[in-house]
């Protein structure tokens, strides 16, 4: 299977390693120095059960390789659109796209709402780049679960799960979706076929919404706003102000907020990944995260005051720190 992985920072390129290693031919598509040490010495990623290294294909010109069977999409949210047209040249008309990245899909509503009529989140795709150029009838979602960091060029270090929940838009396992995630698994990735993915994208960007803007907004480390009542308490508030926006389009959370919440601190002293970016002088994750949900509750006619007040922060903060 030809696989291309659009976005080769750490869980890219764990995702292409993996992919490697259960042998499908794989191309990485990066950028800079990540791009330069891939193409130099491969691929290294440091795992708590061991190490290992693979020899990768990599380049910054998507235009280059060709169609594909499946592209990977694991940039930061913000960067799809930006990067449509550069993905499209990899997709053929039998090509599968796999939209691994945090927060809301562009494709949302697709199945949800009869076509041609399918809502479309504008803070996600705000010239309708996405829907043109990728039929959602070709998409997959992916939802993922590791913490990793490019510790050098080159090389990603895991500390935590290695789980990317695939899940067609409709529900259904198809033939697609059983071959991906059979050949994820040979790659020793857990890659469970899901029968409602719309529910486990919301069960991360249920403590994604909260945890990323607080901590961007605070300097806190995820123990911190998950145990110290003050930020506790506005971690929960915006939480339930969520559950209402994803109940009304018939999401159901399998657990309560307090449980979300304390499961989001067994991260520890661990940084969230939007403080990460700020500290780095990097542009923050915010429509993805945050602000495609107040659309949503805006949709739904669901007030969302806190979650609200806390976006038109967060993006003073980014635009304070010139991002």
């Amino acid at each position: 299977m030809k696989i291309a992985v659009f976005g080769a920072g750490a869980i890219g390129s764990y995702l292409g390693a993996s992919l490697i290693t259960a042998g499908a031919d794989v191309t990485l598509i990066a950028r800079g120095a990540q791009l330069q040490a891939i193409k130099d010495k491969g691929v290294t990623v440091i795992m708590p059960e061991g190490t290992i290294k693979v020899r990768a294909r990599a380049t910054d010109n998507a235009y280059e390789i060709g169609e594909q069977d499946c592209v990977f999409v694991t940039l930061k949210a913000y960067g799809f659109p930006g990067a449509a047209e550069d993905i499209a040249s990899l997709m053929g008309p039998n090509t599968t796209l796999v939209t691994a990245m945090n927060g809301v899909p562009y494709w949302y509503f697709y199945r949800l709402d009869p076509p041609p009529h399918e809502r479309r989140l504008k803070s996600l795709d705000p010239d309708g780049v996405l829907w043109r150029n990728f039929d959602p009838a070709r998409a997959i979602g992916c939802v993922v679960y590791s913490w990793a960091e490019v510790t050098e060029p080159g090389t990603v270090e895991m500390s935590t799960s290695n789980r990317f929940i695939m899940g067609e838009p409709d529900g259904s396992t198809s033939d697609r979706i059983v071959r991906l995630s059979a050949l994820m698994e040979k790659g020793g990735l857990d890659a469970p076929v899901s029968p409602d993915v719309r529910a486990d994208l919301w069960g991360k960007l249920w403590g994604n919404l909260s945890m990323n803007p607080l901590s961007a907004l605070t300097g806190a480390t995820i123990d911190r706003l998950a145990f110290e009542p003050g930020p506790r308490g506005v971690a929960r508030a915006m939480m339930e102000e969520a559950r209402g926006v994803a109940e009304a389009l018939g999401v159901r959370f399998p657990m309560d907020v307090e449980k979300r919440i304390d499961i989001a601190g067994r991260a520890g002293a661990r940084k969230t990944s939007m403080l990460q970016d700020l500290e780095r002088g990097r542009r923050l994750e915010i429509d993805a995260l945050l602000g495609a949900v107040v659309e949503l509750s805006e949709m739904t006619g669901h007030a969302m005051p806190l979650c609200r007040a806390i976006l038109a922060l967060v993006r003073e903060k980014a635009h304070s720190a010139g991002l």
